[in-house]
């Protein structure tokens, strides 16, 4: 990893409404939108409202820039998992909660969205975040079924690594049918579709 990667990965959270925050931003915005390949160093000057100057003076080019935003993104992502996982509530209940969250379904996942720009899966650094999101969501939504089994709220006959892995390619594929539909409900039904099979793998309460 280049020496300005490593500094703007490490920097944290720019002060808001400075340069390096507006910079920011307006790339995730513009990959959101766009794609990493379709968001031009241009674009984000003028989303940020801001020199070119400035923009090289924080980052070495689209790339290091990217690389914070699409970072900043995947924390966001996970901050706001995380509250719903930690939340009080069954297993089933936290994880309902997760799949049945208000999104921008149309929008897609701005995660998501990053893995079909060939230049990002292709280079190991823009790559590593969306890996690193990946696991961690398939492995803390295994978390909290294995608590589930644990408290005797899901049987024991349910794979929670399995069904973790299914939780995230639903949300994903769904996002792709949606947007492919112009219509939510492909994802609609997706969801609630895995929720009445992980409710068949619930117990009754004592």
């Amino acid at each position: 990893m280049s020496s300005t990667r490593d500094s703007a990965a490490a920097a944290g959270t720019p002060p808001p409404g400075s340069t390096q925050e507006r910079l920011v931003i307006s790339t995730q915005e513009l990959l959101w939108e766009r794609g990493y390949v379709g968001t031009s160093p241009k674009a984000i000057l003028q989303r940020a409202g801001v020199g070119q100057g400035s923009m090289y003076h924080h980052f070495a080019g689209k790339s290091d820039l990217a690389l914070a935003a699409i970072r900043r993104t995947a924390d966001d992502m996970r901050a706001a998992a995380e509250e719903i996982f930690s939340a009080p509530g069954t297993a089933y209940d936290r994880v309902a909660a997760y799949l049945l969250r208000e999104r921008q379904v149309l929008r897609g996942c701005p995660i998501g969205r990053m893995t079909q720009d060939r230049d990002v899966v292709q280079d190991p650094e823009l790559r590593a975040p969306l890996d690193e999101m990946f696991g961690w969501l398939r492995h803390r939504i295994a978390e909290v079924l294995a608590e589930g089994q644990r408290h005797g709220e899901l049987s024991d006959a349910l794979d929670p690594s399995a069904v973790a892995a299914s939780v995230a390619a639903v949300v994903q594929g769904g996002y792709v049918l949606a947007r492919a539909a112009e219509d939510p409900a492909p994802f609609d039904a997706a969801v609630h579709g895995l929720l009445a099979l992980l409710a068949a793998q619930t117990t009754p309460a004592p």
